[in-house]
């Protein structure tokens, strides 16, 4: 018995005839018959009632092509992924990355994969959270960072980042010189928050309400370097990833612990579960399991 013996069975029980499975498969139909009957005779059962004008499986038919199907699935797969093993320079993978964390975390993740797979190309695109969800369950992207949790009858996930959001003002603004400030400490200030397609867009208000006030938003803006600026120039404030007020110029915006709430901020790569996975994909996830080891929700 080898592995076209069990095709054979299994394209005779979907056409229910020898003669049509043989058509199918290209090949005679006494060829077909002779398999049938060595797995039949290998195994001491009756696969096909052949009384009647059809095929039909036989109780013990039923349950051998069932095993079959699972086996040839397999077998399928694994021929496939070792085909583009051995094909990587046809890789691509299309990767969403959010502007405002792409610079601080994912050129040297990026660089040491290209390292290991340089055969394998990267399509990276910059949207905001939101629209990267959107385009990972759409399938226009194969993987994204965003801002967790995410559905998770959806979506697997790599945990990447977990960091705080910060107050960021004026160095000359009375909040400035605290050690923490408390959400509800924010309600007579004006807000500059990202647009609309970041998850942020969202948050920063639901915690605005949840501390007792509804924000009151003076400017939208993609650029996190721009929110810093206006910050900067007194247009307002605005609540940032710890590690984004790092790379403000001090003398422009001061960053404050923000409490009551903490609002965590915690980036993943997510992609779809249903979707198919290929070997570039399996190899980008498995090189992600190996940098965060423990923070993947598989």
């Amino acid at each position: 018995m080898d592995i076209r013996h069990l095709q054979y069975v299994i394209e005779v029980a979907m056409t229910g005839s020898f003669t049509k499975a043989a058509e199918s498969l290209h090949i005679s139909q006494p060829t077909i018959s002779k398999a049938v009957k060595e797995i039949e005779d290998e195994l001491g059962v009756i696969l096909f009632d052949r009384t009647g004008k059809k095929a039909e499986l036989t109780s013990e038919g039923y349950r051998i092509v069932s095993q079959a199907r699972d086996i040839v699935g397999s077998f399928n797969s694994l021929t496939s992924e070792v085909n583009q093993a051995a094909h990587l320079h046809k890789g691509k993978l299309r990767i969403g990355l959010p502007p405002m964390a792409g610079a601080g975390f994912f050129p040297e993740l990026i660089g040491k994969f290209h390292e290991q797979y340089p055969g394998i190309m990267l399509e990276l695109v910059e949207y905001g959270a939101k629209r990267l969800a959107a385009d990972i369950e759409s399938g226009a992207l194969d993987f994204g960072a965003v801002l967790l949790p995410v559905n998770r009858d959806l979506y697997h996930s790599i945990l990447i980042a977990e960091e705080r959001l910060m107050l960021i003002v004026h160095p000359e603004h009375p909040l400035a010189s605290r050690a923490e400030v408390p959400m509800e400490e924010l309600s007579e200030e004006s807000f500059i928050l990202f647009r609309e397609d970041f998850a942020l867009n969202e948050r920063i208000p639901a915690a605005c309400i949840s501390a007792g006030f509804q924000p009151r938003i003076v400017c939208e803006s993609s650029q996190w370097d721009l929110i810093g600026s206006l910050v900067g120039v007194k247009l307002g404030i605005s609540l940032m990833p710890e590690h984004i007020c790092k790379k403000m110029n001090p003398a422009a915006v001061t960053s404050v612990p923000l409490v009551n709430p903490i609002i965590p901020w915690r980036l993943g790569f997510i992609w779809r579960k249903d979707r198919y996975l290929s070997f570039a994909a399996k190899e980008w996830i498995r090189f992600l399991q190996s940098k965060y080891a423990g923070k993947a929700d598989i």
